[in-house]
């Protein structure tokens, strides 16, 4: 596509494009410092041990864990590394098959993520959910869900759970 053929952004698009991209990056550098001062967790970190609590048994397949993050196996693979080496995961050889790897949450990992979740809640509240009308919230909400839909259906491989 030349610039010609580029359909450019209106000034209102270009504002509201960049407020969301300064909003979203100000705030998920708040609420990673947050749990890092508090918790010694990265978001990433945090959001793998919320993935594993929400399945049975408090474990996934890593290329699972990778797809519904929507980040790279070898991304994932590292962050899955360090938790491992605090005792907040284990890796083993899936039972089913033997060939894929299974990342199982510790009961550590478990209590870790009991008592970090009201604390990044309320940080998600404080930034974003009680500072806007529920009506822009929600609309955020399926915006970026229609976003999300787009993207994984030119992607197959990204299948996000």
């Amino acid at each position: 596509m030349t610039e010609s053929e580029t359909k450019w952004l209106t000034d209102g698009q270009q504002r509201s494009w960049r407020g969301l991209v300064l909003g979203m990056t100000l705030l998920m550098d708040r609420l990673d410092h947050d749990l890092q001062r508090m918790f010694g967790i990265s978001m990433a970190e945090y959001e793998i041990l919320v993935r594993l609590s929400e399945r049975e048994g408090r474990q996934m397949r890593m290329a699972q864990l990778a797809d519904a993050m929507a980040h790279s196996r070898s991304r994932v693979t590292h962050t899955v590394g360090r938790l491992e080496k605090t005792g907040l995961v284990t890796r083993n050889k899936s039972p089913e098959d033997g060939r894929g790897i299974v990342c199982h949450m510790t009961d550590e990992g478990f209590e870790l993520l009991s008592r970090m979740a009201p604390y990044h809640v309320n940080g998600v509240r404080a930034n974003l959910v009680d500072i806007v009308p529920d009506d822009d919230f929600e609309a955020l909400g399926r915006v970026m869900n229609t976003v999300a839909d787009h993207l994984v259906a030119g992607h197959p491989e990204m299948e996000i759970r």
